[in-house]
């Protein structure tokens, strides 16, 4: 029996691009913190007809929605690979904060900050992973948490205030705040003030961080996104 060609035909890919095209359109205007950006001026962006961006979406609001969850998505998945082999639930949630720290000087982290608090609850990206760490590192009696979802909005509002100050104040050492922020969460969490220093000085590393800035902006998406926010910062 002869084998099935399971690759996408031409007409598939061509309408993979139109869509891959919107969304990476889409989190440019959300990057620069254009909310109420017109589809005519999205489609442009993103170098498509408006009739095919109703090929793809329904509204705007449903662009931006899949825009924010393929960053999401591609953050929790990073972020999922660069700890499996981290045993430890605490130092497991002490990197992924520090690495996500880490990211708040680059452009595209835009995209999650302009997001704001809605990441608090939204169940994709850094939150469940964090709530389950917490609750994880209690259970083992790593930290003295009762709460785990209550520690996590603590650990998100640290977050997104880390990532206003480091696009304000792009001078100051990212790696040395975040770290520095991450030590004092975790002694605030009930972990010895030594034990939370030494887990916020193993290397996070620039491969972690080049993987990360990849995966949330893919290189193929670059000119798009820049475009659009081009677009609306002249």
């Amino acid at each position: 029996m002869a084998d099935v060609d399971n690759r996408p035909n031409r007409l598939q890919l061509r309408k993979q691009r139109t869509r891959a095209a919107l969304i990476a359109a889409a989190q440019g205007f959300i990057a620069a913190g254009k909310f109420n950006v017109p589809i005519q001026d999205i489609s442009e962006a993103a170098d498509v007809g408006v009739g095919s961006f109703y090929n793809h979406f329904e509204t705007k609001e449903e662009l931006f929605e899949a825009a924010i969850n393929e960053v999401l998505d591609a953050h929790g998945a990073l972020l999922d690979a660069l700890t499996a082999s981290i045993d430890d639930p605490t130092e497991r949630f002490a990197f992924s904060f520090r690495l996500t720290g880490r990211m708040f000087p680059l452009p595209q982290s835009r995209i999650v900050l302009n997001h704001g608090l809605a990441l608090i609850t939204a169940d994709r990206g850094l939150g469940p992973r964090a709530k389950r760490d917490i609750a994880a590192a209690a259970a083992a009696g790593r930290l003295t948490v009762t709460d785990p979802q209550l520690a996590m909005a603590v650990a998100a509002g640290m977050l997104l205030g880390l990532g206003e100050l480091l696009q304000a104040e792009p001078e100051r050492d990212a790696a040395q705040v975040t770290d520095q922020i991450a030590e004092d969460m975790l002694k605030m969490f009930g972990m010895a003030a030594e034990e939370a220093r030494t887990v916020c000085c193993t290397p996070v590393g620039l491969d972690a961080l080049g993987r990360l800035q990849a995966a949330v902006q893919p290189p193929s998406q670059t000119d798009i996104v820049g475009t659009a926010a081009a677009r609306w910062r002249a």
